[in-house]
């Protein structure tokens, strides 16, 4: 999909962007599901693009929704593209639904990610509840009548939180966060000052980005370790997680007792799913559209 990137004109330039989506015609039924199969059975690239192409104006309608969360809109609308990208190569034209139905949902995502992770240095949300609370927030203050500034009411509390199902504390938190603007830490302490706020911090720990790139990779591993276990029977699984994956290891003697064999049994069964372990991960690896290899 990489080369269908490049067709889709630069974000950071709106008006050159609409100017490019208002060329491509607006696709009725039958010539999208013509496409989208053409695509699907031969990855022909121009079948991508007018595809891709005639659904440009609906990244440009979803990612004007987010506008109100302080991002620019061009990024906003790249992070769409990518949702869009991502779509077709998933769809399945045969299902019978319009592309635009399904790539809607993509898109979406695309950017409601984009701004949980930009919105702030601080992380908004991660269960899907506190998403689902950070995203409707406002809409729900408005039906409610909470336009003032400060906390809210106990009343409008309550009823936020029973409806996105999360405490009230929660719903507090979250007001408060949305409310406040970012600082920046370069800014300086006085108007006839050069000290920085940041020159006051000590930096105990690892940088930000040192954090999201070791959360990313760690997840990254976990989806491998994932996909390298299904190839496992029950027995192996069993066998290989009490032994190498739990934080109190059973003995040989352990597992065979519970198997009903010898401790030398147990031992090359571990070693054999430790074996398949492992060539399953490096091929899922080697398949991973990110292409990072595994360290040693």
């Amino acid at each position: 999909m990489d080369q269908n990137r490049v067709m889709l004109p630069p974000a950071t330039d709106l008006e050159h962007y609409l100017q490019e989506a208002l060329r491509f015609p607006l696709l009725d039924p039958e010539e999208e599901r013509a496409l989208a199969e053409r695509w699907r059975a031969t990855e022909d690239p121009e079948a991508a693009r007018l595809l891709l192409g005639s659904h440009l104006r609906l990244v440009f309608k979803i990612a004007r929704g987010f506008r109100g969360y302080g991002l620019p809109l061009g990024e906003l609308v790249a992070e769409g593209n990518v949702g869009l990208m991502q779509a077709l190569s998933k769809f399945e034209p045969e299902r019978g639904f319009r592309f635009a139905t399904y790539a809607m949902w993509w898109i979406r995502a695309a950017i409601q990610e984009y701004v949980l992770q930009n919105r702030s240095l601080v992380k908004m949300g991660t269960t899907a509840a506190q998403k689902r609370l950070f995203f409707n927030l406002r809409r729900i203050k408005g039906e409610l009548g909470a336009f003032g500034e400060g906390d809210l009411p106990a009343d409008v509390v309550t009823n936020i939180a029973n409806e996105l199902s999360v405490t009230e504390d929660e719903v507090t938190e979250m007001n408060r966060r949305l409310a406040a603007s970012d600082q920046s830490l370069s800014a300086p302490m006085g108007a006839d000052e050069d000290t920085q706020w940041q020159d006051m911090l000590v930096a105990d720990r690892p940088d930000q980005e040192s954090v999201l790139a070791e959360e990313s990779e760690l997840n990254w591993r976990r989806q491998l370790l994932d996909k390298g276990m299904q190839v496992l029977n029950e027995r192996e699984r069993h066998i290989l997680s009490e032994r190498r994956l739990s934080d109190g290891p059973k003995t040989l003697e352990d597992l065979s007792q519970i198997y009903g064999v010898s401790r030398e049994r147990i031992r090359q069964i571990e070693a054999r799913a430790f074996e398949k372990l492992q060539k399953a991960m490096l091929a899922a690896a080697a398949n991973d559209r990110n292409g990072r290899p595994i360290a040693a």
